[in-house]
């Protein structure tokens, strides 16, 4: 190869390298635009539940606040992009920095923004020992947002006059699931335990499970009264009847699939036949009824 040669080839692998490049950066940009359009209209609000109880909502899963004398706690924190709109809203309750943090399971919608509530505010992040492990594992989640202090079945807040449980209920919508009850105030934070009118997420790669979600919609409707207020992972803020509602839709809908799969039906033979028409209004743009009757199925 001539000279003039080695310098064409050159200067073709050089082109070649920067076109890379650009196009990897261009890639790069608009996935990052793309992910801070995606939450540049989202408004967080916050509604009074009961006594110094608050649910917000944003884009993700439902956040809790106490708010009172004792300072400001927090159940789960949504996504990161929505950090400073979910402290701009709270700083609209109360004055005071969150104190702690509780997260309800490892998903990204409740534990986004762990690392700016733990970095700027000071808050300490609680949560089952599953999450953290889940988190760790996760090599972009930052050591900042992992949770300080881990429980295996529960742990109890005296806080803001009222005495919070938090309890572990295994292996449901993931492994290291917690709902939170305020006695005194009388309401549930569920955490994903409950999707309110919709169909559930139960994520079975993370430890999730059909009937362990059955088993804990029974746990928390077993400690709840027809007054309890309960805020769910996803949706308005619904009742014990609401939640009643959800764990009868499960159960039947189950029950309906794993009959057919007895039956010695395909899943896709079940896919075609579908659901009762009565559950078409429970499927949404992530569960829809195709996606929900497989978890069943598997």
């Amino acid at each position: 190869m001539t000279s003039r040669q080695a310098l064409k080839t050159n200067k073709r692998t050089l082109y070649a390298s920067i076109l890379l490049g650009a196009t990897l950066f261009s890639g790069l940009c608009a996935q990052a635009y793309a992910q801070a359009d995606r939450f540049a209209n989202v408004q967080v609000s916050a509604e009074k539940v009961a006594d110094s109880v608050y649910m917000l909502v944003g884009s993700g899963g439902n956040i809790g606040a106490s708010v009172g004398q004792d300072g400001l706690l927090i159940i789960d924190d949504q996504y990161a992009p929505l950090a400073e709109k979910i402290a701009t809203t709270l700083s609209g309750l109360t004055e005071e920095s969150a104190k702690y943090v509780i997260n309800t399971h490892y998903h990204g919608d409740h534990t986004g923004s762990n690392a700016f509530f733990a970095e700027n505010q000071g808050a300490t992040i609680f949560a089952h020992d599953n999450v953290r492990i889940r988190l760790a594992s996760n090599e972009e989640v930052a050591k900042s947002a992992l949770p300080v202090v881990t429980y295996d079945t529960g742990i109890k807040f005296h806080f803001n006059g009222d005495t919070i449980h938090v309890f572990h209920l295994s292996d449901a919508h993931t492994d290291g699931d917690s709902a939170i009850y305020f006695e005194k105030a009388n309401v549930l934070h569920t955490g994903d335990l409950m999707f309110n009118a919709m169909f559930p997420y139960v994520d079975l790669n993370g430890g999730g499970d059909v009937k362990g979600y059955i088993a804990a919609s029974q746990a928390m409707l077993d400690m709840i009264n027809d007054n309890t207020k309960v805020i769910p992972g996803h949706g308005p803020l619904a009742s014990k009847a609401d939640l009643q509602k959800s764990m009868d839709m499960i159960k039947e809908t189950y029950a309906f699939v794993q009959a057919k799969k007895k039956a010695g039906m395909s899943e896709e033979q079940v896919l075609a036949e579908g659901l009762d028409e009565k559950w078409a209004s429970w499927s949404w743009r992530f569960i829809t009824e195709e996606f929900w009757i497989k978890t069943l199925y598997q």
